[in-house]
């Protein structure tokens, strides 16, 4: 990211919106992002002070910027500088606000992708399946172990060194056996709590261990601007975390050094080596599971668009849904109302036949 001279103004906006907003971590980087980039192509035809930047400046790095990106990109764009300003105005910064009629880019309304049930069922189905592959493995490799073990040992003119030679592939596969079982069995957790609740990717990831609460089958979220819900779970996500937690995590904590180990210590889902799962080992997990399971390629977003309209046409309370999903506003919520519409009439017009 390239620097500018008006960094500290930023750092000072960015620190103002964390105070005062509670806006997520990754929306207040993109904002660094978007202002660095705004302010960095201006610093470039030679303005020194913000008071001279003007509207048609504003709407000439927005005429530049939409060559490359999306209409929503912009529009979240659009809406840091018209903050920044607005910010910057306010606090004696600018004399001003060139951005107060800097219009935001129209978002053409698009319905979520979404599985159908039978393709979300297949999807868990494939990854449960996965687990017992895996464990079925494991058994196998710790059976080899034994059998090569029981060989050495009935041949008397062989030294301990040529046993201990020929047990150590045995040992490092059974590892290799545990670690992929781990990680099936964590995949499987992470799809199952993901379609069961509808939670996003960033939540899913900061979850710690003591969220879970199996006795009410119920789970504690912290989603956008720290504010805090708690979303139920069904059995076969239970099952799947306990199985997880039990047999899984413990093999990739294991992996960790001491301090990954510290730091990633209450984490819910942890990655290969044993720290916190990231958001990109997430999304490729989902992506993947889609892929071995033959339905439509989705991500974790797409899978809580999935979530929702199952839950509202199996008769689900609007309200109800909005609460779940952690939306500020009920027009979000809403848009999933539209995918059960369109669904029903796709159905309609494969059964009926006067459709």
């Amino acid at each position: 990211m390239s620097s500018t001279q008006f960094d500290g103004d930023i750092d000072s906006f960015v620190s103002y919106l964390k105070s005062n907003r509670g806006l997520s971590v990754n929306t207040l980087k993109a904002y660094r992002a978007d202002l660095t980039a705004c302010l960095h192509l201006f610093e470039l035809r030679g303005v020194t002070d913000l008071n001279e930047i003007t509207l048609d400046d504003l709407r000439s790095w927005m005429a530049v910027e939409s060559r490359d990106h999306a209409r929503s990109s912009m529009a979240r764009k659009t809406v840091a500088v018209r903050g920044f300003f607005a910010w910057a105005y306010e606090h004696g910064l600018t004399t001003t606000d060139p951005a107060a009629t800097l219009m935001t880019p129209s978002i053409p309304s698009t319905l979520p992708a979404v599985l159908t049930e039978s393709q979300a069922e297949q999807l868990l189905d494939v990854a449960e399946h996965a687990v017992a592959t895996n464990q079925y493995k494991d058994d196998g490799g710790a059976a080899a172990a034994s059998g090569s073990g029981k060989a050495a040992g009935k041949t008397a003119d062989k030294s301990a060194d040529t046993v201990n030679r020929s047990e150590a592939p045995a040992r490092a596969d059974k590892r290799d056996n545990a670690r992929v079982t781990a990680e099936s069995q964590r995949n499987a957790a992470i799809l199952e709590l993901l379609y069961a609740t509808g939670i996003r990717v960033a939540e899913l990831v900061s979850m710690d261990i003591v969220d879970v609460d199996f006795s009410n089958r119920t789970i504690k979220v912290t989603g956008k601007g720290n504010k805090q819900r708690v979303v139920p779970f069904g059995l076969p996500a239970q099952r799947a975390l306990e199985t997880w937690l039990e047999q899984g995590r413990p093999v990739l904590a294991r992996t960790a050094t001491d301090a990954v180990k510290s730091r990633a210590a209450n984490a819910l889902f942890l990655g290969a080596r044993g720290g916190r799962i990231d958001q990109r080992i997430a999304r490729d997990i989902v992506h993947r599971a889609a892929r071995e399971a033959g339905v439509p390629d989705i991500s974790p977003h797409a899978l809580r668009h999935s979530a929702a309209t199952h839950i509202l046409d199996g008769g689900a309370d609007l309200r109800e849904v909005q609460e779940m999903l952690g939306h500020s506003s009920l027009k979000t919520t809403q848009r999933y109302t539209h995918v059960s519409i369109e669904q029903l009439k796709n159905r309609y017009g494969q059964a009926f036949p006067r459709a």
